[in-house]
């Protein structure tokens, strides 16, 4: 496969980001995957070898390429969402390699549950594992010594929608003070978008964003009612936003919501 120094968004070639991250961009553009899923290919200069973080969805053009791309040694996976996961079980069949998560459904070919902290050794290369809940109850990212693969915890554009169903805001705060706790000088490696310089001022840009919104939203239950429901909320505070994205803003509303009705 061609590698392409073309930048973000190229779809069908593998493009080389850093020393030991290439990119494969599957084709899936939506609200809510902004230009489609980045899929990740690590490996050490020299190494026949790879890790695959998130296969992406269930897309054999886009999962045959991924797999053509090495011998897989292992699959990662950051987070829950199907544009990540949907098409691990026919990777895993294609690949062979086994596949580790944080949740138990995505563990494929003996592959273990990950622990937040351990150091990973493969592809020639050691990687050290950081739970990054808040996105997604079981969202967590990959660190590398020039590196943070931050799943959908930090995009390359626009701002991480907090999922109600097991997102939390009080979880994501924390996960960005992790991220930048870790990360200066590293290269941001997103689930969506392009790449980002400097991992640990992005996530305190991400956090001051989260708290002014945060503010925002005070300001809004002030004016219209302490029991105003997440769409009146985003009308208020979201009102000079395309309100196609009203339904993505609701989502981290009813987080921000039970985050201020809890503290």
């Amino acid at each position: 496969m061609a590698v392409s120094n073309s930048q973000h968004p190229t779809y069908g070639s593998l493009r080389q980001v850093t020393p030991t991250a290439s990119v494969l961009l599957a084709e899936n553009p939506g609200k809510m995957t902004l230009d489609g899923t980045n899929t990740w290919i690590l490996r050490a200069p020299g190494s026949e070898e790879c890790i695959v973080v998130d296969p992406g969805p269930k897309d054999k053009a886009h999962l045959d390429a991924v797999a053509a791309s090495g011998t897989v040694a292992l699959t990662l996976v950051t987070h829950r969402h199907a544009d990540h996961t949907g098409g691990l079980k026919r990777f895993h069949r294609k690949t062979g390699a086994p596949v580790r998560a944080v949740g138990e459904k995505f563990l494929y070919g003996g592959g273990e549950l990950l622990a937040d902290g351990e150091l990973i050794d493969a592809a020639g290369l050691r990687i050290r594992v950081l739970y990054t809940p808040g996105h997604t109850a079981d969202s967590v990212s990959f660190v590398l010594d020039d590196a943070i693969l931050t799943g959908d915890t930090i995009l390359g554009r626009g701002t991480t929608v907090l999922d109600p169903k097991d997102g939390s805001l009080a979880d994501y705060l924390k996960s960005l003070d992790r991220l930048e706790a870790v990360g200066a000088q590293k290269t941001v490696l997103p689930g969506h978008g392009p790449e980002l310089a400097n991992a640990a001022e992005v996530a305190r840009s991400y956090c001051a964003h989260r708290l002014q919104r945060l503010d925002q939203v005070r300001s809004a239950l002030a004016e219209i009612g302490e029991n105003a429901k997440p769409m009146q909320v985003v009308r208020h505070v979201y009102s000079d936003v395309d309100k196609k994205l009203w339904p993505a803003a609701r989502m981290s509303v009813k987080t921000q919501l039970a985050y201020l009705r809890e503290n």
